[in-house]
């Protein structure tokens, strides 16, 4: 199996979830590796690390998802690996549940959601984002 972190999403990938008018919720997994030390692109000077940066986009991000409609259902340090073996661990699990794929994809691309995507982007050095819905 080929685990590959990333950033962003494919721009295929977020249009295709606008596409679906299920109304089914659906949960994200989000499994999250920070940088040592945060990197922003427009050269800030702030002395941080990848988690704090994530922070400053997480806590923003929470509150957008939940007066949208969405929220948090679980945030937690990743203390091991029990099946399976990975390259390197994740540090955070955290699962947001959001009202259906349109509304995941509506939300993601909101103007403000740009703004503080700078901080996402400082602090993560990549993550994977599972989608997940009840069976």
């Amino acid at each position: 199996m080929k685990v590959e972190n990333a950033v962003y999403p494919t721009a295929e990938g977020i249009r295709a979830l606008g596409q679906d008018k299920s109304p089914t919720k659906i949960a994200m997994l989000n499994l999250l590796k920070f940088r040592d030390k945060a990197v922003y692109k427009d050269g800030r000077a702030d002395n941080i690390s990848g988690r704090e940066a994530y922070m400053r986009y997480g806590n923003a991000m929470t509150k957008i998802v939940e007066r949208e409609g969405g929220r948090i259902l679980f945030t937690g340090r990743i203390a091991g690996l029990v099946i399976g073996e990975v390259e390197g661990m994740w540090d955070v699990a955290a699962i947001m549940e959001y009202p259906s794929r349109a509304a995941f994809q509506r939300i993601v691309t909101l103007p403000e959601v740009a703004e503080i995507g700078v901080h996402r982007e400082a602090g993560l050095e990549g993550q994977l984002l599972i989608m997940t819905e009840s069976i």
